[in-house]
This record gives C-alpha cells, structure tokens and sequence, in this order.
C-alpha cells in the first residue's frame, strides 16, 4: 500500500497564491479560473497553472457551464482541511478588530454550513437541548436523537434527505475563530440550507459572512438563543 505523498500536498497548499484560492472557495459557491484569479491577486494566465495543480491533486474538481468553467473543492475533506489550517496558522496582530473581521467572527459560512458564534451557540443549543448527543465510539461525530429529528422536522428539515447524502451526517467542526465546536456533515448543511430559505440569515455576496434577519432574530429568541 502506497503512503500519502504528505510533501507533495504540503507544497501544493503552500503557495500563498494556491492557498488563497482555496480559501476564497470557503465561502461554498464555486468560481471560474478569472474570480479565482482575481481574488488571489494574479492574472488569470498565470491562474491557470496553479488551479491545474489543484485539480491534479485532488484537491478542486471542475465543472463547464455555457462558457464559463466553474472549480470548486472536491470533497468536503479538502474543506476541513482548509479550515484546519486556519486554525492553527498564525494571527495578524491589528491594532483594533475592524469590522469586517467582527462581522465573520460573529456568523459566516464555513463552507457549507454555520460557524462563528452563531454556529457554535447553535450547537451548544441542539446539545443542551438534548436533539443531538455525542456518538460514544467516535469523540467528533455526532448522533440525532428522535427528540431531535421531530423538533428539526418541526422546523421544515428534510432529515431524510439529509441522511441519504453521501457524507458524514453530523460531525463537530471545530471552529477557528470560537474555538470552540460548530456543527458540520449534511445535517449542518441542511440547517444552513433552511435558515437561509427561510430567511432567518442573508449571506452578504461574494462573501461568507452572514447577517441575521430581524425574522431571524425573532425566530432565534424562541428556540432560546438570543441573537444580535
């Protein structure tokens, strides 16, 4: 059995231009080579080798619409692996928080689903409320209870549909900004899908940050979770 090239990986994410891309591909909505290009900072001809090396690595897949070329990350692994490194890289040091950096502190997409405070107070809340409960073999992943499954569906999700995704159904995913654990798999997906459908959140564009609706607010107070 052939070991994981770890070098090769390590220097594919660590190209700053490479690795900006890839975070840019957090907010969860896949761009084409010029958005990529453009948010990393580089003409789109010189894009063009760094995302081959992306895709050749297994790390973007790549899809054609009309004219345009759309990549996104191939797995919800390389996610995790995006938000891993933000846990642990080194923070800049500002004189004073700005407010865009309050704002994604506060409630952001982490690629498919909550994080931020929002996303943290959420699963704490789903815990103590005893709709979800840790999964006594493995520490990350996470079980729904049929108190959980009723009250969700209660709320218009389709816990079905959720299951049937081929990906982990609830996991932790440990927040970089928190610290603390936010709530991932279909089911964090599903959550976000909801919220957003239903207008409790609005996600700012080309962005992902996310602003709570005054309905949203109102909605977030019933469940116990005050929200501002």
């Amino acid at each position: 059995m052939n070991e994981p090239d770890l070098a090769r990986i390590a220097a594919t994410v660590g190209d700053p231009r490479r690795i900006q891309m890839l975070a840019l591909l957090m907010e969860g909505r896949a761009l084409t080579a010029k958005e990529l290009a453009l948010g990393a900072g580089i003409e789109p001809a010189t894009a063009t080798s760094h995302l081959k090396r992306l895709l050749d690595d297994g790390l973007l897949e790549s899809a054609a619409q009309g004219r345009h070329k759309y990549f996104r990350f191939a797995s919800e692994q390389v996610a995790q692996l995006v938000e891993s490194l933000m846990r642990v890289a080194p923070r800049r040091k500002p004189i004073s928080i700005p407010k865009s950096e309050e704002a994604i502190r506060s409630a952001r997409f982490c690629y498919d689903h909550l994080a931020g405070s929002l996303g943290t107070s959420l699963l704490a809340l789903m815990l103590r409320k005893g709709w979800l409960q840790n999964d006594g073999a493995d520490a990350k992943q996470l079980e729904l209870t049929a108190k959980g499954e009723k009250s969700l569906a209660a709320l218009g999700l389709d816990i079905p549909a959720a299951r049937q995704r081929r990906r982990q159904f609830a996991c932790r995913c440990l927040d970089w900004s928190e610290r603390q654990d936010h709530l991932g798999g279909s089911l964090g997906a599903a959550l976000a899908d909801h919220m957003a459908a239903a207008q409790w959140i609005e996600r700012q564009k080309h962005s992902r940050v996310v602003r709570i609706t005054a309905l949203g607010r109102e909605q977030f107070n019933r469940l116990g979770l005050p929200a501002t």
